[in-house]
């Protein structure tokens, strides 16, 4: 395979096959990411569950002590008092089925993530199918279903993250940019972490965490050493 110049010199610079711990791993990543742009550094962890198992599946959110560093458009389906709380809480857009209709007909994506009152459902899944592949279907276990649309609107702009298990048995999931520096990247990890050790299913088996790697944007991927789980 041929490599790109920067990148390159990039896995030149430590061992691909060693795992370092993480303090070193996060500045290895931030040395490593040269782009020209504020690039996203990204967690890897590979757990020694099966997916496709009920009963083994690993989901959550979590706020990050530093954010993500991206601010989030939300859009929140409600009414009344919930809508007008919306509105006070930040949220970019507020409506009802008028919203629903815009994206059915428009094809309008203009949010990152919609939140719904639980009584609006009925018109959310209206357009599921539009939703559910792009990642939008709100969710009461992601915390997008809820009444308190105020913390939630709040939670989303201040940096809440939602971690999930893929058909690979793979967690991938932004924890800042390289501007953020390394105590506050290190930060966001070890919270990460945390809450994915937390998440393990009483169902799990054997080793829990296979497998650690952080990366950026553009950068080649570091393996993190983790003994937790």
């Amino acid at each position: 395979m041929k490599y790109g110049k920067k990148y390159a010199e990039s896995i030149k610079s430590y061992d691909k096959q060693r795992a370092y711990d993480a303090a070193e791993a996060v500045g290895i990543v931030l040395e490593n990411a040269k782009a020209k742009f504020d690039e996203t550094v990204e967690l890897h962890v590979r757990l020694g569950i099966d997916p496709r198992q009920a009963d083994q599946q690993v989901r959550g959110v979590l706020v990050l002590p530093n954010g993500t560093g991206k601010t989030k458009k939300v859009l929140v389906i409600a009414k009344g008092e919930r809508a007008d709380a919306a509105v006070a809480a930040g949220a970019d857009f507020v409506g009802a089925e008028e919203m629903i209709q815009k994206i059915q007909t428009e094809n309008w994506f203009g949010f990152d993530v919609m939140i719904t009152t639980p009584d609006m459902m009925g018109v959310v899944g209206r357009i599921g199918r539009i939703l559910g592949p792009k990642g939008l279907m709100p969710n009461p276990k992601s915390g997008t279903v809820t009444m308190d649309v105020t913390r939630a609107v709040q939670e989303v702009k201040a940096g809440k993250v939602e971690y999930r298990l893929d058909k690979t048995a793979i967690i991938h999931c932004p924890i800042g940019k390289k501007s953020f520096g390394n105590e506050k990247i290190l930060e966001n990890f070890n919270a990460l972490m945390d809450a994915i050790v937390r998440a393990k299913p009483a169902a799990a088996k054997g080793q829990y965490v296979k497998s650690v790697t952080l990366t950026s944007t553009m950068g080649p991927g570091v393996k993190v050493s983790f003994n937790r789980g």
